[in-house]
């Protein structure tokens, strides 16, 4: 049998995997697990396949331990001091000896240094290395997140010294060797809320030569704050900026991956101060194909800090009180929105995929605490400035592939042939007439979305459409953008908040200075070792370590760099759909027996999830609250159905449930289905009573697959595990089995 090495990561029913490249993860049984912990290295063997020719592995030796912090809640049971990980997958309580508490409370919420290693015969034991406070404290639960997730959210030392030493205002010297673009009105549009203006837009009609060679359309002027020079490879800042590789969006707060003195201040574009600025001028035809760019750096001046909601009333309304407040910009407006009509023309043209889904927004009250969700509403502005960013997006791109330059690009592959053939089969259940084909194109999805908009099934068809595609990464390796359909993309556009933007930035301006940039080995000295994929095969790359006893080579620094990216985005993700989910599980608490109308935004084996109208909270109807008979799920269709009754529960039907349950430390909500019965059918998109729908993010199903154990059980199982310590007999505590998603440029 082979052994293969890897991290483990695990499940919050006790059992594991042995991450592996490609996904043939390899399973750890709960008695594998009782010696290691979640994100623990180690050495596998595989002993055996299951039926489906999954591997199952056995433990042969922990190569390395995570040190990071872990962190829980501090219990005193029977005596015992006993800290419950807030991250469930780590699976055991860790024991803490009464001298290493730190004089913390019972209750609170706390992070554990381990001391003792788990083992097969006894549990961790560790020590209070920091007290957070009290789980309701405001705040706390993104304080537990950033921990939890290992979300770098302190700058270093030097960071901030570097940072405090730099001006406070554009210098002469900084302005030297760029275009001025001052005079020219370009704006920033953001959401009310937004602090840092990384993009500012202008646009004017543009006409050339005359007859059949004539050219009439737009030239579009995208500026970008230029953060590379500020930013030097090899700084503090840096340093710090590639460790987070992103910021991360909570409810009412930011953990930004520059120091405020950038990211809101000599970076942020503000109004009516010079900043420095990367550009991209295009020309844009009248049909929106990019005729014409050229990148350069300039010295630009914001005329205007717009908002979505202002611009759009402006567009709706030019003689609208709005409209006479920037009455000198209106027209620099409409030239905007008819390059962006231009530009949707070529969308449609290469067949991108644009589903209708609705986003929603947490709105909290002083304390931190959900006041209102609401749906995010998504205006022509907003439209008009994600095709704007895109369109200097796929000419940044362009710029690298011509200068035959190592870069990062943002590619999104088709469907994998597994997804593919679960959506052909799925359509072709319908009886719809409409499927994709075996080398699908974003064409066929588009066409697919567009002839469903008006069916009642809309929402389920649409679901199903966007669950078969895969997640966007940055890699090296071009491929594409298939949700889009560009054959070559990248992120150009906020550098502020992207650490691949600013790496763009860097090569642009290599190309531009006719200097090749290379991306600095030493950057990844932190980084552990790293697999890959690279041109569809998985690769290994060493990766230098503090000693600098393994060194990278400068072909695979990229791919590295991509999948630490990539990884930190994810993990930006997860961490903040936490956050969410704490919030609403703390929303819907005073809300228990409560009754609410909703809708089925996924069917699967175990039961059905549930989005509430109006609310906008999602929630699992377990398969046991569905009634007396017995539910088959019927995996083409994606739907449960009764076999006595024939009663179907599919995507967008219409249910009508009581709130049952809230676990808050597994972020559950459990529903009871109120309406027996036939559910309602999925409402017409266009009908008048069209409920609040929200895309349901693929891993709502895998992060609540499991059943919770009521909390009586856990603290029982947790007495006993402690009982069994202080009587100094051995054996792991029992693993609690619990279940724990910015905005236009996300692309």
């Amino acid at each position: 049998m082979s052994e293969v090495e890897g991290i483990v990561q695990g499940h919050r029913d006790g059992h594991g995997f042995v991450l592996q490249p490609g996904g043939n993860d390899i399973y750890l049984s709960q008695q594998e697990m009782r010696a290691v912990l979640h994100r623990d290295k180690v050495r596998v063997r595989v002993v055996r396949y299951d039926r489906k020719g999954r591997p199952e592995g056995r433990v042969l030796e922990i190569l390395e331990r995570r040190k990071s912090p872990i962190i829980g809640r501090l219990l005193h049971e029977s005596g015992v001091w006993l800290v419950a990980p807030e991250d469930k997958r780590y699976g055991q309580d860790i024991l803490i000896p009464k001298n290493a508490t730190a004089d913390a409370q019972a209750g609170q919420v706390v992070a554990v240094e381990l001391t003792e290693p788990a083992s097969m015969f006894s549990q961790p034991v560790g020590r209070v290395s920091e007290v957070l406070g009290e789980i309701d404290d405001p705040g706390m639960e993104i304080e537990i997140a950033v921990r939890k997730y290992e979300v770098p959210h302190r700058f270093s030392p030097e960071t901030l010294a570097q940072a405090a030493a730099l001006p406070d205002r554009v210098r002469p010297a900084d302005k030297r060797h760029r275009i001025d673009l001052t005079d020219v009105p370009l704006v920033t549009i953001d959401g009310e809320d937004a602090r840092d203006f990384d993009d500012a837009v202008y646009c004017e009609p543009f006409k050339k030569g005359r007859g059949k060679t004539a050219f009439n359309g737009f030239r579009l002027i995208v500026a970008i704050a230029d953060v590379s020079h500020y930013v030097k490879p090899g700084e503090p800042i840096d340093d710090d900026a590639y460790e987070r590789a992103t910021s991360v969006y909570f409810p009412r707060r930011v953990i930004p991956m520059l120091p405020e003195k950038l990211s809101n201040g000599l970076c942020s574009l503000n109004p009516y101060e010079d900043r420095l600025a990367m550009v991209c001028d295009m020309l844009v035809s009248d049909v929106g194909d990019v005729q014409a760019y050229q990148f350069y750096p300039a010295v630009i001046n914001s005329h205007a800090r717009f908002t979505y909601t202002e611009v759009a009333a402006i567009l709706a309304n030019t003689r609208g009180p709005e409209a006479a407040k920037r009455s000198d910009l209106v027209e620099h407006l409409l030239h905007l929105n008819d390059c962006y009509r231009a530009l949707l023309k070529a969308r449609a043209a290469r067949g991108a995929v644009d589903f209708e889904t609705t986003e929603t927004q947490i709105v909290c009250d002083e304390n931190g605490r959900i006041e209102k969700i609401v749906p995010r509403v998504r205006t022509e502005a907003h439209k008009l400035i994600e095709e704007a960013m895109l369109a200097a997006n796929v000419c940044a791109a362009d710029f690298i592939q011509q200068g035959k330059h190592k870069s990062l690009y943002r590619v999104h592959e088709g469907p994998t042939p597994e997804k593919k053939t679960t959506l052909q089969n799925y359509l072709r259940s319908l009886g719809l007439g409409l499927s994709v084909s075996d080398d699908p194109t974003p064409g066929e999805f588009q066409a697919i979305a567009q002839a469903t908009k008006d069916r009642p099934d809309a929402l389920q068809i649409h679901t199903m459409l966007l669950r078969s595609m895969q997640q966007a990464i940055y890699t090296p390796a071009n491929s594409g953008h298939f949700g889009l359909g560009y054959p070559a993309y990248t992120h150009f556009t906020s550098p502020i908040r992207r650490y691949p933007d600013l790496l763009v930035h860097r090569v642009i301006k290599g190309l531009l200075s006719g200097k090749k940039y290379q991306l600095d080995p030493n950057l990844l000295a932190s980084e552990p070792t790293v697999t890959m994929r690279k041109a569809g095969k998985p690769v290994k790359a060493a990766v230098a370590t503090p000693t600098g006893a393994t060194r990278v080579t400068a072909a695979d620094v990229w791919d590295i760099a991509g999948a630490h990216c990539s990884a930190n985005e994810r993990r930006a993700d997860e961490a903040s759909r936490d956050v969410e989910a704490w919030l609403k599980c703390r929303y819907m608490r005073e809300r228990l027996g409560e009754e609410f109308g909703g809708t089925v935004t996924a069917a699967t084996s175990f039961g059905l999830f549930v989005t509430l109208d109006g609310l906008y909270v999602e929630g699992l109807v377990h398969i046991t609250e569905l009634g007396g008979e017995y539910f088959r799920f019927d995996e083409a269709r994606q739907e449960l159905r009764g076999e006595r009754s024939g009663v179907r529960y599919t995507i967008g039907s219409r249910v009508r449930v009581q709130v049952s349950r809230v676990d808050l430390d597994g972020r559950r909500i459990d529903f009871r289905m109120v309406r027996e019965g036939e559910p309602e059918r999925p409402l017409s998109r266009n009908g008048r009573d069209k409920p609040g729908e929200r895309r349901a993010a693929s891993s709502a199903v895998d992060e609540l697959a499991s059943v919770q154990e009521t909390d009586r059980a856990v603290k029982a199982r947790t007495r006993k595990a402690a009982s069994k310590r202080s009587a100094g007999g051995g054996g792991g505590a029992g693993r609690k089995s619990t279940a724990a998603g910015k905005t236009r440029k996300r692309r």
